[in-house]
C-alpha cells in the first residue's frame, strides 16, 4: 500500500470532499510522521512504523458525510465531541464543518497512548 493508492482513493472523490480529506491526509501526517500511509479496511489511514505497526487513524468519504476513525471503540467516548456525530470507533463530519486540528490531535494522542499501554 502506498501513497500513491491513497492519491487515488482522494481523486475519486468530490471536490469538497477530497479538499476536506487531503486537508485532515495533511495533519495526520503532520502528527504521525514517521507512521506508514496505508489502505486497510478500504480507507486511507497511518499505520505505526515496522511489520507489526498498528493502525492509528483512517478517514474516508461516504456519500453524506466523512469520518475520521481511530480501529479502537475506547477512544471516542473520552472525547469532546459536541456539534459532531460519532460512532463506536469514529467521529463524523462534513467538508462544511471539518474536525478542528485540535480535536484531531487529542484523538491521535489517545489512540498512541491506547496503543502504547497494550504494547507492540
Amino acid at each position: 500500500m502506498s501513497a500513491a493508492e491513497v492519491d487515488a482513493y482522494l481523486s475519486a472523490l468530490p471536490a469538497d470532499q477530497r479538499q476536506a480529506l487531503s486537508s485532515l491526509r495533511a495533519l495526520l501526517n503532520t502528527l504521525l510522521p514517521d507512521h506508514a500511509e496505508v489502505i486497510s479496511y478500504a480507507m486511507p489511514g497511518f499505520r505505526q512504523p515496522g511489520p507489526k505497526g498498528r493502525m492509528v487513524a483512517g478517514y474516508a468519504a461516504f456519500a453524506r458525510h466523512l469520518g475520521l476513525y481511530l480501529h479502537s471503540g475506547s477512544i471516542i467516548g473520552q472525547i469532546d465531541s459536541a456539534g459532531f456525530k460519532t460512532s463506536k470507533s469514529g467521529i463524523l463530519f462534513t467538508p462544511a464543518h471539518p474536525l478542528p486540528a485540535g480535536l484531531v490531535e487529542r484523538i491521535v494522542r489517545l489512540r498512541q497512548a491506547e496503543i502504547a499501554a497494550k504494547g507492540r
